[in-house]
């Protein structure tokens, strides 16, 4: 149902996708790189987000009301990729790089290594999944942000069935570490906003909003094919519950889905999200 067929359905991950991505990456010739973003920007519909097109945007903005790099890096965060979904150097190659740029790597479920613990080898961003694997109290010390993942893979433990049980653990959850903020990883799907501001009366610091692309294969199969929208319209409806509730200056949110990078969004005092 999934696996990439010559002639069949086109895939985002097309394998001249990935092989131009690796060969860009492995030679550092710019040549290579502008092939790979030739495939990707002329691809075929294959996101919402194809859909769209950058258009001429007037005047330029002046350089000082644009963010400095400084500011903006440490708002990068990293998906939340398990060490058993990576080999150990590629997960721990990803903590490295993210920490000397500044932003924030993702544990993913399973835990993480104590011998990162403390070094440049750490992903600051510790996971806690329904199966609550490789969750100890020093997991959760060594972390700047401890995230909640209500997402079916894998499956829940049904030990969350109300926002009044999600509230308790985020309680616990800065019981152990009071320091750390408390993200809670949401999919996008109809209704999520509303589900999201019970989440904000749940007292979490932070939103991330994963779409349905992406994925992991702990899902049941019919997740994986047929659960989520895209995170552009999850994060739409999110902003603008929040905004109707009074309550988006309570909270930050994320964006993304598994595999890739996420960007924080702001709250603005005119009502727009800001990156």
């Amino acid at each position: 149902m999934f696996k990439y067929v010559h002639g069949g359905e086109y895939h985002c991950y097309n394998p001249d996708v990935v092989a131009t991505l690796q060969a860009a990456v492995r030679s550092g010739d710019y040549a290579h790189y502008q092939e790979y973003a030739r495939l990707v920007n002329e691809r075929p519909v294959a996101t919402l987000r194809d859909l769209m097109k950058i258009t001429p945007a007037g005047p330029a903005i002046p350089l000082d009301e644009v963010e400095s790099v400084e500011e903006i890096l440490p708002r990068f965060d990293s998906a939340g990729m398990s060490l058993g979904a990576l080999s150990p150097e590629a997960h721990e190659a990803l903590a490295i790089a993210m920490n000397r740029m500044g932003g924030r790597s993702n544990s993913g479920e399973g835990g993480e290594d104590p011998a990162r613990y403390g070094n440049e080898r750490m992903s600051k961003i510790k996971q806690v999944a329904s199966g609550r694997f490789g969750v100890t109290a020093e997991y959760l010390i060594n972390a700047e942000v401890i995230q909640i993942k209500i997402l079916i893979s894998p499956p829940p433990h049904h030990d969350i069935y109300s926002i009044e049980d999600l509230a308790q653990l985020i309680f616990d959850l800065k019981q152990v570490n009071p320091a750390a903020l408390v993200s809670v990883k949401l999919v996008a799907e109809p209704g999520v906003g509303t589900i999201a501001a019970g989440v904000v009366k749940a007292y979490a610091d932070l939103i991330t909003i994963s779409g349905y692309d992406g994925g992991t294969g702990a899902s049941p199969l019919s997740s994986v094919k047929y659960a989520g929208s895209p995170w552009e319209l999850g994060l739409s409806e999110t902003h603008q519950v929040l905004r109707k509730q009074d309550m988006r200056h309570k909270v930050r949110l994320q964006s993304g889905h598994a595999g890739r990078r996420k960007l924080r969004l702001r709250h603005r005092t005119d009502g727009r999200a800001g990156l």
